[in-house]
């Protein structure tokens, strides 16, 4: 508090004489910082340079009673607030994202082994689109490797033409459109297994919690 009071006496002057009035026989004091955080003079009021800085109010007995925060620090607080805000928003949405699934999931399982059958089922539709691809793919690696043994006799001959050209360069943009394709099939099942091990988990703890819960009270027989 010493910080605050220094320089904040109200000093009269008189006849060559310098008089210290006490604090008491003033009725509210403000003191106000420079940029630095300073302290640099007390009054009734602060002086309009130094508003947007921080300034405290003082009562008659020296005891401060109210802050008021610099321009900065008030729009430091402000970005503050909204930040922890905006993660206290998005707590609230995970729990509740997290509550509509738990029950979704226990209303639609009975038991593990139902999530190991739609498991079981969504897989083998990928396997089946698997093996389709497979025979593109094979399909597509014959047909541009006979266009590559045409473009190099072709090529031993003389200049190949420009349509063999782009037929071999579309044949083996198809050869690497169903690579992909199957490779993101792989992916798929890769993410089928792991969503459902992960439904499996969560299933038995909410199995595990429900059980463990005391039976509710029955109701009270009605007093006749």
């Amino acid at each position: 508090m010493a910080d605050w009071l220094k320089g904040c006496s109200v000093l009269v002057v008189a006849s060559g004489l310098v008089f210290t009035l006490p604090a008491a026989n003033a009725q509210k004091i403000i003191c106000w910082k420079d940029k630095s955080g300073k302290v640099v003079g007390c009054g009734d009021r602060v002086p309009p340079e130094f508003q947007q800085n921080e300034s405290r109010q003082l009562d008659s007995q020296g005891i401060p009673r109210k802050t008021n925060v610099s321009a900065e620090e008030a729009a430091r607080l402000k970005e503050e607030a909204a930040r922890k805000a905006a993660i206290k928003a998005e707590e609230d949405r995970k729990i509740a994202e997290q509550r509509r699934l738990d029950s979704a999931l226990m209303n639609t399982y009975t038991s593990e082994k139902e999530i190991d059958q739609r498991r079981d089922r969504e897989l083998q539709v990928v396997d089946l689109q698997i093996q389709q691809l497979t025979v593109s793919q094979k399909s597509a690696a014959d047909a541009l490797a006979a266009l590559q043994k045409r473009y190099e006799s072709a090529a031993k001959g003389g200049k190949p033409s420009v349509s063999l050209i782009d037929e071999l360069a579309r044949a083996g943009e198809e050869k690497k459109r169903i690579d992909a394709r199957i490779a993101e099939k792989h992916k798929d099942k890769e993410d089928i297994t792991r969503r459902y091990t992960e439904q499996k988990i969560r299933f038995a703890e909410l199995k595990g919690s429900a059980a463990s819960q005391p039976p509710a009270a029955a109701p009270a027989p009605a007093k006749k």
